[in-house]
């Protein structure tokens, strides 16, 4: 039997912790964030974040997954989840935001050598602050939020940047899980060795395999993966509130740490220290509910569908078409063969073109069954060949461009040609920002109106738009706001 080994009595209480989680923890601690635009950005991801998981509560799939972990277990002075009546405690409110967030693949991305969606860790953020808010005397408010997202935007988007974890088999949630940790341990005040500790359980912790967004085994838990990574972080900085011990090296020690154990040995390579760099670039989805590297595929789609019906052409008068794109999106999502289910469908760039050359249109609602059914999908899908374009992978992954270009050209029985349509940069682009942020905004209506009365829908939207106003609110009153 061992005893009670706590950060006191360890006997590796004075062993340095690894840099890489030194760094992390010194950031959230100590780095003071200055960039007006990095807090404009997180202003409209907030809104576009909140306005997904609105979104996805009117899916049965995802409502299923929500509430108490027990049936009828609510709190007097809990998390409140947006668009819903359930009061829970802070580990399961953040599960449950977090869920909602990520459900319908709406929400913002970053795109590197590890793909992700950093706004996914606004479920911890939020069900904390609101938690807190509630029941002790730290009163957060929006602007505090906010920060908390260009942070944990940071952490997750630097590590990104150079290291890549679907190559061995893990899914970015796991930095959804590292980053949550480490803003939320701040929110908590944690010591520095409280918080250290807590990062460091985050990469010892168990770590999601990828196959769930991979044939033969896509499906939904790629949905609810990024909830599950948030209550988590939320459950870890708790267990490092109570002075549990950390594991210093959790990284870098022989044969059993992460380097060795799940990342071939390899240390983790850095192109920039932690600053406003991720959120300040980060990738809306605005136009459509679609994995990001094809997002310029159905963009180009789209336009080229207008072209058909000009030329008086269907789908049925198609022999190929072909996608000219970067190597990312072919190893993430050139998919043929049966697909069994939404989570399948949108990860699938041959019937994210097929949709909109055949209807006009790219939403939730098209992944779904009685959409996949249409005999024409398939045989389009078919005809529809990826081939890669160095060039763009080369701007795929240059810092200054970061662009996601995708060509499309449509090859017809007659010989004809349309095309090639070519699409560099998604409307959610940096590049693109003007243009996008209105349509953000419409789309944060839409969502509004899905959950809320009219009356209710206006004193959220009056409020959201003020944002001189909105960074002063307190957290669990803009959460009342919300609830139901």
């Amino acid at each position: 039997m061992s005893s009670h080994i706590s950060l006191e009595n360890s006997t590796f209480a004075n062993q340095p912790y690894d840099q890489e989680i030194i760094d992390i923890v010194d950031y959230v601690q100590n780095y003071e964030i200055k960039s007006p635009v990095a807090y404009e950005t997180a202003w409209n991801c907030f809104m576009d974040t909140l306005g997904c998981g609105l979104e996805a509560l009117e899916y049965e799939a995802c409502t299923k997954l929500l509430g108490p972990v027990v049936e009828g277990l609510n709190l007097e002075n809990g998390v409140k989840v947006p668009g819903t009546s359930y009061v829970l405690d802070p580990v399961q409110g953040a599960f449950n935001i977090g869920a909602m967030i990520r459900w319908l693949d709406f929400n913002d991305t970053w795109l590197a050598a590890e793909w992700g969606h950093p706004s996914d860790n606004l479920g911890a953020i939020l069900a904390t602050a609101d938690w807190l808010s509630r029941t002790t005397d730290k009163k957060f408010t929006i602007k505090d939020v906010l920060t908390a997202m260009i942070k944990a935007h940071e952490i997750q988007g630097c590590i990104a940047l150079e290291n890549s974890f679907n190559k061995v088999g893990l899914d970015h949630v796991l930095l959804v899980k590292v980053a949550s940790t480490a803003v939320v341990s701040q929110m908590m005040d944690l010591t520095r060795e409280q918080t250290l500790a807590a990062v460091s359980l985050a990469w010892v912790d168990g770590q999601s395999l990828r196959t769930y967004r991979h044939f033969p085994n896509a499906g939904s838990r790629k949905s609810w993966a990024a909830g599950d990574a948030t209550s988590r972080a939320v459950r870890l900085a708790l267990i490092a509130k109570t002075g549990e011990m950390g594991y210093p090296s959790a990284l870098t020690a022989k044969t059993w740490g992460f380097y060795d154990v799940s990342f071939k040995g390899n240390a983790f390579k850095f192109q920039r220290s932690y600053g406003t760099y991720v959120m300040e670039n980060i990738l809306f989805k605005i136009s459509f509910p679609a994995e990001f590297h094809s997002q310029t595929a159905v963009e180009a789609a789209m336009t080229l569908h207008s072209a058909m019906l000009a030329a008086g052409k269907t789908q049925a008068n198609i022999k190929k078409v072909t996608i000219r794109t970067h190597e990312a999106c072919i190893r993430i999502i050139d998919k043929k063969g049966p697909l069994n289910n939404p989570a399948d469908r949108d990860h699938c760039i041959q019937y994210m073109v097929a949709v909109p050359l055949i209807f006009g249109r790219l939403t939730a609602r098209d992944y779904e069954d009685n959409i996949a059914a249409d005999p024409r999908i398939d045989a389009l899908r078919e005809k529809i060949i990826c081939v890669e374009d160095s060039a763009f992978t080369a701007d795929y992954h240059d810092p200054e461009k970061r662009s996601i270009a995708n060509a499309l050209t449509i090859e017809f029985n007659d010989g004809s040609i349309v095309g090639e349509e070519v699409v560099e940069y998604p409307i959610g682009h940096a590049r693109r920002r003007t243009a996008g942020i209105p349509l953000l905004i419409e789309k944060y209506k839409v969502n509004l109106a899905r959950i809320f009365d009219e009356r209710q829908q206006e004193k959220i939207l009056s409020l959201s738009m003020d944002y001189e106003k909105l960074i002063a609110t307190p957290v669990d009153e803009f959460m009342d706001l919300l609830a139901l």
